[in-house]
């Protein structure tokens, strides 16, 4: 009976930890949407950069802590957390800004859709 408990804690301690991810990544993209750059990595500017160090690594260790735990569960991988990172960094001239892009994927976790 002591794994199934075990087992139960690790996925509500996962539950919470993605809850407190989607919540940290939804309060950087409103801060983005409203005009501060750097959350999509999309500027060389090394100012900007520095500015929002500290919620990328926030967002990276959160989401290493719940892959591992997913893993220990045998669980997918935390998919929003893939895809915020995938979609960080250069992208085309053509592609919407940081502000629009942000907006999207505001709309979208709003939604309950997976970005």
């Amino acid at each position: 009976m002591a794994k199934p408990d075990r087992l139960a804690r690790l996925d509500a301690q996962r539950e919470d930890l993605e809850t407190d991810y989607r919540e940290t990544l939804i309060a950087a993209l409103e801060k983005t949407a409203a005009g501060s750059l750097g959350l999509f990595d999309r500027t060389p500017d090394r100012r900007v950069r520095a500015a929002i160090a500290p919620t990328i690594d926030t967002l990276t260790e959160m989401g290493s802590d719940i892959d591992s735990i997913r893993e220990r569960l045998m669980l997918e991988p935390f998919a929003l957390h893939r895809d915020f990172f995938a979609a960080r960094g250069p992208v085309s001239a053509s592609a919407v800004g940081e502000q629009k892009e942000a907006r999207l994927w505001l709309d979208r976790l709003k939604a309950g859709l997976q970005p």
